[in-house]
């Protein structure tokens, strides 16, 4: 659960524009915005490194931030960010104000456990869905959801239906229609028999072809009609 709170220090950005944002880059500077709870949405600017820090906990994406603004804590939560597709440095962020009171939605990542035994027999294991989105309390938001995946067969599936987790947790999305993991039987690709060549033993000539050699044959002379070509009778 996401119960530690990480404290995150943050400078107010006076600056805006595009040109301004580059000029923060530069200075190892990621240019945010929290907003929610009633309040003015309020730009600021965090150190990549200490962005890093508070993300990298064992809370992970799902940490309760600790933001403090005009000398007042706010606790947020990471709604999005935004990286460079080139270099893939977090370039943007969004945060939201949360009340510890009141439920929030957010996504919570999937991870497998255990050894499948239709994996084992030569099954491929599919993972359909990586990430779920859940209903609860800020502090109650679990880190990660665990899916047991040591009893799938092959043939068999993981729904949400299946997947537990504590009463405080709600899951959102359909609990019968959404498939997390399944096992299915590995696609078999067989090799065509060669054929036989021209003229190999079994092989069958068609009865086209057939007819057609034997209407061009040509007729076997009679031996004894015949005379030799090189006498004559006298």
């Amino acid at each position: 659960m996401a119960e530690a709170r990480v404290q995150l220090n943050v400078e107010e950005r006076a600056e805006r524009g595009s040109a301004a944002i580059r000029r923060l880059r530069k200075q190892g500077l990621i240019p945010g915005v929290i907003y929610g709870g009633g309040n003015e949405p309020y730009v600021f600017s965090v150190e990549e490194r200490e962005l890093r820090r508070a993300l990298t906990t064992d809370h992970g994406l799902n940490a309760i931030l600790d933001v403090t603004v005009d000398g007042d804590a706010r606790p947020a939560i990471l709604k999005e960010y935004q990286r460079d597709p080139l270099s893939g440095r977090v370039t943007h962020i969004d945060l939201v104000q949360v009340r510890l009171d009141r439920v929030i939605q957010t996504a919570v990542g999937i991870e497998l456990v255990g050894d499948s035994p239709g994996v084992r027999e030569g099954g491929a294991l599919q993972q359909v869905a990586r990430e779920i989105t859940v209903e609860a309390l800020p502090l109650e938001v679990p880190d990660r959801i665990e899916v047991d995946i040591s009893s799938l067969a092959v043939g068999d599936s993981i729904r949400l239906e299946d997947v537990i987790v504590p009463d405080s947790v709600r899951f959102v999305d359909d609990l019968h229609e959404t498939i997390i993991v399944t096992v299915t039987v590995p696609t078999r690709v067989e090799e065509p028999e060669e054929a036989l060549e021209e003229g190999e033993e079994g092989a069958e000539v068609p009865a086209e072809e057939r007819a057609e050699g034997a209407a061009e044959a040509p007729e076997e002379p009679d031996a004894d009609a015949a005379g030799d070509p090189g006498t004559v009778e006298g």
